[in-house]
């Protein structure tokens, strides 16, 4: 089961946040976010963009992506699916993939734990980056 969730109350500065993370397919990070937010409500802090992406991820209405890198990103999309991120650049992106359904009981059977979600991540190196490679190579 999992654990009850606090409620929090909804803020214009919540709202906004989460409008803008739900207008874009980037999955960005704060400072991103905060950037952009900040057009539309210039006295936004960075802490308030900080503690609402944390309590909206407690929430569950947004996924963190911690991918390894320095910063979070962030997906207004939970329905289960993967991505694919750039070696190169760090560009995170949706994957059209077919999701294993069947992951998370043959998890459960495997380590005896309750599985209630699991986060695949291909990596590789965006065609973007693969053209300035080639590019570059041709320049030498």
């Amino acid at each position: 089961m999992i654990p009850n969730k606090a409620t929090y109350r909804t803020t214009p500065q919540k709202k906004a946040l989460l409008s803008l993370l739900r207008s874009t397919k980037a999955h960005p990070t704060a400072a991103w976010l905060f950037d952009r937010l900040r057009l539309e409500m210039p006295d936004v802090s960075q802490g308030t963009v900080y503690r609402n992406l944390s309590v909206l991820a407690e929430e569950g209405v947004i996924r963190v992506l911690r991918n390894g890198s320095a910063q979070d990103r962030f997906d207004a999309d939970v329905s289960e699916h993967y991505h694919v991120i750039c070696e190169s650049c760090g560009k995170v992106e949706d994957i059209s993939v077919n999701v294993r359904t069947d992951a998370n009981s043959e998890a459960e059977r495997a380590s005896g734990y309750e599985i209630h979600s699991h986060r695949l991540d291909f990596y590789g190196v965006c065609p973007d980056c693969q053209r300035r490679a080639a590019v570059g190579d041709d320049a030498e």
